[in-house]
């Protein structure tokens, strides 16, 4: 705004200015005060949404209160509660804790079942 005021202004009437900081400078700032608007701007819409950090804290919670649940497990429990995370955002933060994965099951076996189910 001062800058288009400046800009007004004849330059030999700019000269006689006794001015704190010069015609330039305030340029200068009218400049870097556009490009970190729409640097911010371009930054805000690439990628997903960073998820909230309390979800962050209940996915290593669960995963740190149930051992056997795996990834898969925890994203279902919260897609019940109504909390939509991506699968690979609970494996990234899992493994950053240094929560270790749940071994892959291919089926169970009838030993493996309660007394009660087998007969």
């Amino acid at each position: 705004m001062i800058a288009l005021l400046l800009g007004l202004v004849p330059k030999a009437r700019r000269a006689g200015l006794r001015l704190i900081v010069t015609p330039d400078t305030i340029l200068r700032w009218h400049r870097d005060l556009l490009r970190r608007r729409w640097a911010k701007k371009s930054r805000l819409i690439n990628g997903r949404p960073a998820a909230h950090r309390n979800i962050k804290t209940l996915v290593l919670h669960m995963a740190r209160q149930n051992p056997a649940w795996g990834y898969r497990r925890i994203h279902g429990e919260l897609a019940g509660l109504g909390i939509a995370i991506a699968i690979a955002a609970s494996t990234v933060w899992e493994k950053n804790a240094g929560v270790d994965p749940v071994p892959r099951q291919n089926g169970r076996m009838a030993v493996d079942l309660p007394a009660c189910v087998i007969g």
